[in-house]
Parts: structure tokens; sequence; C-alpha cells
């Protein structure tokens, strides 16, 4: 029996769902038994129940959603909490169509995933852009400088949308961007898909909330073990519209939406609230024991440290390896590590990020250790100086909006007369899946010259019309 059943009410729901015997006539048309029609279908989904009509009846009348809601609402201390099955791209997007109007500003980070992008386009929003600080030492955005907020204050804009922490395990100084954007009555939105475990130890840094943000969204699949493309929106109503989000979220949710995913946010939510400081612990304890091994073998700092940026602006349970300082390419290392049966969450030229998270154990990390070191020391060179992703060092040149662009007539052209044009694609490296350019935006030699450099890296080119970079589809 599971230990967290008794204060998870959709965990509950889900399992008591299975205990039970039923002959459903509602949908999903599996009914829980196509195992009798094929095996290997079976075993996709015969475990799959939704929430009306499994977690909940169809009309709701158990209300096991709103209540498992209301506990996420209380522990991350928000007025407002609902649970996505379509990941922090669908929270994203509800909650950017719920800020304003077609043609109202919206200050946000050039870092922004490609969900948030595409809520521009839907809400008819348009970006103030912000650039993130680089170390020079590490060549790593660092956040968004007081400054650069300030800067976008002044033009107006509705909200702020900050994405933290950034894919590296970076974060902004918040507490000062927070306060600059309150002082002009301005909310604060963070994408944080990626810090999901922040606030529940105090070794790592403090979620958004905490800090005074009115919106959080994170994902509970990535650095929490959830279900895929579960993710979890929270929201105060201060400076937020909570109806006008309810509205939103509403409106881009699927009418469907799969008990599983569901069932697995209010878990991870009761193991946060239950045991999140002591499993927090154990994943701290790892990450550090990992690097310490690795790092001894090598006499260059090859790893990110919290001790190379301020204090509190790092994710220390984060794992990126600086494969310049090794003379290496991280995407040889990468495909070295496959071969030994190892997956890597991104890697380029420079970088390798491994995602640690709650479910990984010692011994997780002692086979990664065991595997890694020999790689690294096979593909070891003379060192390079760090460079600064191109999806960190684009500065965007603005041609039309990205909205006009997205509905714009377009074209095809060949790569060697794209130079000038406007994009219609929004073209990025993936992971991460930060904008190199945007829908409306002019490309230009550094951004051509860049995309090619990383496409023949071997780095993956997501969402171009072209993932070749033959042509880019441009507007007419």
């Amino acid at each position: 029996m599971s230990d967290l059943r008794d204060s998870a009410p959709l965990l509950d729901a889900y399992l008591s769902y299975f205990e039970s015997a039923r002959t459903p006539f509602t949908i999903p048309g599996h009914k829980q038994k196509a195992s009798l029609l094929d095996a290997g279908l079976g075993a996709v989904v015969d475990s799959d129940t939704p929430l009306y009509g499994g977690l909940d009846e169809i009309k709701l009348t158990n209300q096991t959603l709103r209540k498992a809601e209301k506990l996420a609402a209380d522990l991350w201390g928000a007025d407002y909490a609902r649970f996505s099955t379509g990941g922090s791209t669908h929270a994203n997007q509800a909650i950017v169509l719920a800020l304003g109007a077609p043609g109202d500003k919206v200050a946000i980070s050039r870092t922004a995933h490609r969900s948030i992008l595409s809520a521009l386009v839907l809400a008819g929003l348009e970006p103030i852009w912000m650039s993130p600080e680089i170390d020079s030492a590490t060549g790593v955005p660092i956040g968004i400088a007081l400054a650069e907020l300030q800067k976008a204050l002044s033009e107006k804009p509705i909200a702020v949308l900050l994405t933290e922490p950034g894919y590296l395990g970076t974060i902004s100084d918040l507490p000062a961007l927070v306060a600059a954007a309150h002082a002009q009555s301005v909310p604060v939105i963070f994408d944080a898909a990626w810090g999901g475990h922040f606030g529940f130890h105090p070794d790592l840094p403090k979620h958004a909330l905490q800090l005074g943000a009115d919106a959080l969204i994170t994902s509970v699949h990535k650095a929490l073990p959830g279900y895929s493309a579960s993710a979890l929106l929270l929201a105060q109503g201060t400076y937020l519209n909570l109806n006008r989000i309810e509205q939103s979220f509403e409106t881009t949710h699927t009418t469907s939406p799969a008990g599983a995913p569901l069932a697995s946010i209010d878990a991870v939510r009761a193991l946060l609230q239950t045991r999140g400081v002591e499993l927090c612990a154990q994943l701290l304890k790892n990450v550090d024991e990992f690097k310490k091994t690795v790092q001894s073998e090598f006499a260059l700092p090859i790893f990110l440290y919290a001790s190379d940026f301020p204090a509190g602006r790092f994710d220390p349970t984060k794992v990126v390896l600086r494969v310049q300082q090794l003379g290496a390419s991280g995407v040889d290392i990468e495909r070295d590590l496959q071969a030994a049966g190892i997956r890597v969450e991104m890697a380029d030229r420079d970088t390798i990020v491994f995602l640690a998270t709650l479910a990984d154990t010692a011994s997780d990390f002692e086979k990664l250790a065991d595997a890694l070191i020999p790689i690294l020391k096979r593909h070891q060179g003379q060192r390079r100086e760090s460079a600064t992703a191109l999806s960190w060092s684009v500065t965007p040149q603005r041609g039309i909006s990205m909205r006009d662009a997205y509905f714009a007539k377009t074209v095809m052209v060949g790569a060697d007369k794209a130079q000038g044009r406007i994009s219609a694609d929004l073209i990025a490296p993936y992971p991460p899946g930060v904008a190199v350019v945007a829908p409306g935006e002019i490309l230009t030699p550094q951004i051509l010259e860049g995309l090619k450099t990383s496409k023949d890296a071997g780095v993956r080119i997501a969402y171009a019309t072209d993932s070749t970079l033959a042509t880019y589809r441009v507007v007419e």
C-alpha cells in the first residue's frame, strides 16, 4: 500500500479505481482491457484512467481534483493552484493569455522557453526583451540584471515574465527584481520548470512564491518524480486576476485529462510535504559526492559550482559539465555515454547537462562516474576558452510583430539568400529550446552562422521548417 495514499486524494482515487470491479461504458475506449486485443497495446494503456469517470464521477461529484489542488496551494503558499496534464507549456500559455489584451507589452527574459513565445502569439502581446548577464569566467547566463529590468519597466509592461532557474541552474537576483516590479504594481511570473524542488531544503534556493512572485509554473516531471507532461500552476491574487487565469487555463487545457499525471502531481506534492527535506538532502549529498569523485581525476574545474556565483544564485543539484575545460566535444562524449547505456539531458560542443533528481540513487551516480571518467580521459585535449552558447548571446532585431509574422504569407529561401529577411519560424537548438530567432525577427549573419555551426557540431536544431537549414521560411 502507498505510504502517501492517505494524504493524497487523487492518488487514492487512482488506486481505488483499479481496486474496484467496474464495467465501464464510458471513455477511454480501451476500458482498461486492451490486453485482450493485443498484449503490447494493453501494456501501454491498461493502467490508464481519466479524471472524469475515473478519479472522480463524470459529474465531478467528489471534487477530488479541487481538494488536491487546495493542498498544493497550501503547501506552496498560494491563493490558487491548478494541475496540468499538458506540461509547463500549457501552464505558461494559460497564464500569458490571462494577462492582458492584444497589443499590451510584457517584459520577458530572452532565455524564455518556446512555450512562452507561442503564448505571446496566441495572446497578441508584444515582448520587451531582457537579455541576461553573461558570466565572463564560464560563459554562462547568470540572470537578468536589475538595470535591464528597470529599462524594460520604463516601457510600461503589464507583467514581467522570468525563466528561473535558467537551464544551466543559474538564478537572477530575484528579490531585487520582484521588488522593482511591485513598486510599479507590475506582476512577476516565473517559469520555474526546472525548479520544482526549490524551497524544500534550507540548502536549496527558495521558490518563487517565497520570494514574493505572483505566479509560479513548474514541471512535476523534470526535477521532480512525476508523470511526463505533468505540471503545476500556482498564483497569488494581489496583482493577478485569478478568475481570468481559471478561464484561460480551462480554455487551453484538454477536456479529457488523464488520471495518472494528475495523481502523480498530487503524490509528488505529498512526497515533498512529508519527506522533502530528507530526499533533497540525499540528492544534495549524492551530487556533491559525484562531482568530487569525477573532479578528483582532473586538474581544472570541470563542473559548475554554487561557489562560482553569488550566494543563492545557483541550483546546487544541477550537474553541468564544462567540456571545454578538457578540450573535448560534448557531442562526442554524449555518443560514448549512450554506447554505455547512459543518456544525458543535453550536450553541445562545450557543455553537458546531467539531470539529477530525487529518484536517483547513490549507486546510479557511482555507475555514471565509473562510465564517465574513462570517457573524459579518452577525449581530453587542449583546453578551450569558455564560449557563450548561441541561445544566450543573440541580440534580437525586430522586423515585425511575432503575431504578424505567424499569420503572414511566407516563402522558403536558400540559406545564402536568407540574410536580412524576416523569419517566420522560431528556431532553437534543442535542448534547451531557447529561441535563437523568433518569428518576426531579422535573420542576421550571427544567427545564420551560429545555427549552421551548432548543427554541424551535432546539435539538434528544432522548430525550423527545414531542420537541415539549407532553406529558411521567411515573410514574403
